[in-house]
């Protein structure tokens, strides 16, 4: 049932409109100025808020925008006994649903009332899918316990609410995108669009198209103008992956944007100013890019304010398992497969491949292994790759050999040490040079 709330001192105007609109089937609170009128706001959810413009301890108008800042999808329509054009257009301004006098359009209350309604309902759907997004891709969301992907999560919600530019840096399949969604909607800007584009996927023309948009006219085929993805991410994120394969001259387009928030679009002459948030990702070493001449440095410097590094999969063996159980979950619901039984050796498997196409190649392994499974998942069921030694190994193990076991344990104690090999030697109680030696029998990088 919709909710109304009729904001009034005079008691007899205020009964009788909650008289005539219960009959109509709405649920009616009253309220006799704009203190117990916010307090009833808070109390219960308010689809529309009928309001008399003059009340003891404020004016309808002002306080319209006060309703409205604090209950964005409740729509106000304001009553009085004498309207004015300019209260009138000050209550639009402020976010009024409408401004009606009082007695002479009593009969456009209930229709007024019903497209208020409508559009209340339609924004608190609007919000409910935002919050869902929100949900989706929050830190929440993202799944490992391993000491890497932590300092990787904390530093990028320390980053999330500083509205500053963002570098992701790591190898493909990493999860670089999903951690610019979950900054972006960790941020000021969390209810302003998100725009992703791919830089390597097009040529220097089409990506600069893509990015600024056209004037109509500018080349062949251009017959109305049409806006880029920076003005469609106007006052939100615009995320920028694989930006170590932009050309040079696109950088300098890029960087201006970044120090002065204008752009030209292909074929114009005048700036387009735009107010965004630029989130860039790479699997490259940007350093060496520079070096080469590949890479403009300014804009380096510029992107780079916070860098974060994602970890490689391989690097964050205690996530294997937690990750392909939430793929599993995930496929086997979009296929109606039901699961009885992973077994434990496909688990070790997974946790001594190699992952050189991190998440990604995991994702598409475990949604290989469903469509040929039956209801267990054993090791058959992973592809080729996993049954044989990969290219430069000298040998292999079973998940029950005792090398493996090894190889798995010195992994998660050099995850553990983030790399750190001379610590890693104290913890496993082995002298440093053994260590040298099983890294390189293990083929441990």
């Amino acid at each position: 049932m919709l909710n109304v709330l009729i904001i009034d001192d005079e008691e007899k105007i205020r009964s009788l409109l909650a008289r005539i609109i219960s009959l109509e089937g709405f649920t009616v609170y009253q309220a006799e100025n704009c203190a117990s009128g916010l307090k009833k706001l808070q109390q219960q959810a308010i689809d529309v808020v009928l309001c008399d413009v003059k009340l003891p301890d404020g004016n309808g108008v002002a306080f319209t925008q006060t309703i409205k800042e604090k209950h964005p999808a409740t729509e106000v329509i304001l009553l009085t006994a004498y309207g004015t054009i300019p209260d009138g257009v000050q209550a639009m301004k402020n976010g009024a649903f409408d401004y009606i006098v009082k007695g002479d359009d009593n009969n456009k209350i209930i229709p007024l009332l019903h497209r208020a309604t409508e559009k209340a309902t339609l924004a608190r759907r609007v919000q409910h899918l935002e919050k869902q997004l929100g949900d989706k891709h929050s830190f929440e969301k993202i799944i490992g316990s391993s000491k890497a992907i932590k300092q990787a999560i904390e530093l990028a919600k320390r980053v999330g609410q500083a509205d500053t530019t963002v570098l992701l840096t790591g190898e493909t399949g990493s999860g670089k995108e999903v951690f610019a969604q979950a900054i972006h909607q960790a941020g000021p800007r969390a209810n302003r669009p998100f725009v992703a584009i791919n830089c390597s996927a097009f040529s220097r023309e089409l990506l600069e198209n893509e990015m600024f948009g056209h004037k109509a006219g500018a080349f062949t085929g251009a017959l109305r103008d049409q806006k880029g993805l920076f003005e469609e991410a106007h006052t939100g994120t615009i995320f920028l992956d694989e930006i170590g394969e932009m050309s040079t001259e696109l950088q300098a387009k890029l960087l201006r944007v970044l120090e002065t928030g204008e752009f030209i679009r292909v074929g114009d002459t005048k700036p387009t100013k735009v107010n965004v948030r630029v989130i860039a990702a790479t699997h490259r070493d940007l350093a060496s890019e520079i070096e080469s001449g590949h890479f403009r440095e300014d804009l380096y410097y510029r992107i780079s304010t916070f860098q974060i590094h994602l970890p490689p999969l391989r690097e964050r063996i205690a996530d294997i398992e937690p990750l392909a159980r939430h793929f599993i979950g995930v496929y086997a619901a979009r296929t109606n497969k039901k699961i009885k039984q992973i077994s434990p050796e496909f688990i070790e498997a997974l946790k001594t491949h190699s992952w050189k196409g991190n998440i990604r190649e995991l994702k598409n392994v475990i949604e290989r292994s469903l469509i040929i499974c039956d209801d267990e998942l054993l090791p058959q069921h992973l592809p080729a790759e996993f049954h044989r030694p990969e290219r430069g190994d000298e040998k292999t193990f079973s998940a029950f050999e005792l090398g493996s076991a090894e190889n798995l344990h010195i992994r998660k104690v050099l995850n553990y040490t983030n790399g750190n090999k001379t610590k890693t030697a104290e913890l496993l109680g082995i002298a440093l040079t053994t260590l040298y030696r099983k890294l390189a029998e293990y083929k441990i990088e």
